[in-house]
C-alpha cells in the first residue's frame, strides 16, 4: 500500500468476500507551533485549514487576548508549521504562568486540565435565546450535510455557528477543541455577537469543550455525541443548555431545558 498524494492512500478493501484496491482520501494532520511575542507558546496538532482562525481562537480561549485589535501582526509559515504572532501588549505574569504544552488532536492527557486562564475567562451565560426541538434537529442535519471533509474522510470533527434557523459558518479539524477554536477565531475577527447564537457540534461534550463554549458566551450547545458528568456539572453551573445525542429525530437535553421551548410543554 502506497501513499499516492498528500491525503490519498492506495488501500486494500474487503467487503465480505470481495476484495478491491482503490484510493481513499484521509484526514491531514500536522503540528503547528505558535510563536508569541518572539517566544514559543504552544504546539497544536491540527488540520492545516483556517489557521488564522485557529490561532486567534486559541489565544482567546487561553485568555491571552479578548479582541482582534490586541494583535499587531500574524505571519503564517504553513510549509514549516509555524505562526509568528506579535501583540500590541506585553503579557503579564499570570498569563505567562504555565509550562509549554504539547496540545494533541486526541483526548485526555494530551491537554492539561483546568488552566488558571479558565478561572479568568469562563463566563456564566444569561442568554434569553430559545429554540424548538425541530430547530435543533434541522441545525444538526444542516451541519452534517455541509461537513465536506467528514463526508470525504470520516476523520474530522465539525463545529458550526448558527442562528435558530440557519448555519452561519462551519469549521472542521481532526481535534474537536481545534474546531471550536477556529469557530471562535472567526467570531472574534468578524465581531459577531453571540447572545442569540447556537453552537452545533459533532464531538463529545467534555469539560474542556463546555469551558470553550462558556468562554465564547454561547448559551446553547447541540452535539451529536455524548456528554461527560463533569461537563454537565459545568453546564449547570455556568447556565449553558447542553444537548447531546442529537441524531435523526432524537436528542437529550441535560441542563437548562427552559431554552428548548417544546421540551417544557408537558
Amino acid at each position: 500500500m502506497n501513499e499516492t498524494k498528500e491525503n490519498s492512500w492506495e488501500i486494500i478493501r474487503f467487503s465480505g468476500d470481495s476484495k478491491s484496491i482503490l484510493n481513499e482520501e484521509v484526514a491531514i494532520e500536522r503540528p503547528f507551533t505558535i510563536m508569541l511575542n518572539g517566544e514559543e507558546f504552544a504546539t497544536i496538532v491540527c488540520s492545516p485549514t483556517d489557521l488564522q482562525d485557529l490561532i486567534i481562537g486559541f489565544l482567546a480561549a487561553e485568555g491571552i487576548i479578548r479582541f482582534h485589535d490586541e494583535i499587531k501582526s500574524i505571519a503564517i509559515d504553513e510549509e514549516r508549521g509555524f505562526s509568528y504572532v506579535q501583540l500590541n501588549k506585553t503579557l503579564d505574569v499570570i498569563q505567562l504562568d504555565h509550562s509549554k504544552r504539547f496540545i494533541g488532536s486526541c483526548c485526555g492527557k494530551s491537554r492539561q486540565f483546568y488552566f488558571k486562564s479558565d478561572v479568568r475567562t469562563a463566563k456564566t451565560i444569561t442568554s434569553k435565546l430559545s429554540l424548538s426541538v425541530n430547530q435543533c434537529f434541522s441545525l444538526m442535519k444542516a451541519m452534517q450535510a455541509q461537513s465536506e471533509q467528514f463526508i470525504k474522510t470520516g476523520g474530522v470533527h465539525n463545529a458550526a455557528l448558527a442562528t435558530p434557523n440557519e448555519l452561519i459558518t462551519i469549521r472542521s479539524d481532526i481535534g474537536r477543541h481545534n474546531a471550536l477554536d477556529k469557530l471562535y477565531g472567526h467570531v472574534i475577527q468578524n465581531r459577531i455577537g453571540l447572545g442569540d447564537k447556537v453552537v452545533v457540534f459533532s464531538g463529545r461534550i467534555s469539560s474542556e469543550v463546555l469551558l470553550k463554549i462558556s468562554k465564547m458566551g454561547v448559551g446553547i450547545l447541540i452535539s451529536k455525541s455524548a456528554p461527560t458528568d463533569l461537563a454537565l456539572q459545568l453546564a449547570d453551573d455556568l447556565g449553558i443548555t447542553a444537548i447531546g445525542f442529537a441524531r435523526g429525530n432524537r436528542l437529550n437535553i441535560y441542563t437548562h431545558p427552559h431554552r428548548i421551548v417544546e421540551a417544557t410543554k408537558v
